[in-house]
């Protein structure tokens, strides 16, 4: 038996399916939209009607836009001498938060994974090496996970780029700060070890 009336469970069913959100979450929004005024719940479902078709990805780099280019790509601002390689948007959108970086990107839509049946051709990794040639960019930033997954994509990367001249790079990893070093697994410890950097 039903505890709620069915378009509330159907709207619950909707919203667990999205990552991280529970039933419980689910249903606290659902909730949440129905004591809301009726203005919002239009507006939200306007939103999620719109939203396949005004956002596409970007034509340069695979980040999402609504028109040919993504704001990255349009700014005549951003540095074109390096070009940032990252598995998708969710890890595009942390590097532009940290504020430290400038340069282009290129989004590869996944990463390698044979278990997961995703090679070469399922990602955008085609365009990658004409897209850099065009940009005479000097500097490529591999930003793939530290997983086995992303270091074989990183791998397969490096094999490909190698040899046109350009400085290839990998993000360091190592520590999160605030860490204590004992809770620390033994392949981050290594990977900060190996990459330290030398004090000024």
């Amino acid at each position: 038996m039903a505890w709620l009336p069915a378009p509330i469970e159907r709207l619950t069913a909707l919203f667990a399916r999205l990552p991280g959100v529970g039933e419980r979450s689910a249903q606290r929004l659902a909730l949440h939209v129905l004591d809301a005024d009726p203005e919002f719940a239009r507006g939200l479902g306007t939103a999620l009607l719109d939203l396949h078709a005004a956002v596409q990805r970007c034509t340069a780099c695979h980040h999402l836009a609504t028109g040919a280019l993504c704001p990255v790509c349009a700014d005549p601002n951003r540095d074109r001498s390096t070009v940032c390689v990252v598995e998708d948007v969710p890890d595009l959108l942390a590097i532009e938060r940290s504020g430290e970086y400038r340069g282009l990107y290129h989004v590869l839509g996944g990463v390698l994974s044979p278990l997961r049946g995703l090679g070469p051709r399922d990602l955008w990794i085609g365009d990658l090496a004409g897209r850099i040639a065009e940009l005479g960019t000097p500097e490529v930033i591999v930003a793939t996970p530290i997983s086995v997954e992303g270091e074989a994509t990183a791998s397969y990367l490096v094999g490909l780029l190698r040899g046109r001249g350009l400085r290839l790079s990998r993000i360091a990893t190592g520590v999160p700060a605030g860490t204590d070093l004992g809770w620390v697994d033994q392949g981050t410890l290594g990977r900060a070890l190996r990459g330290r950097q030398p004090l000024e």
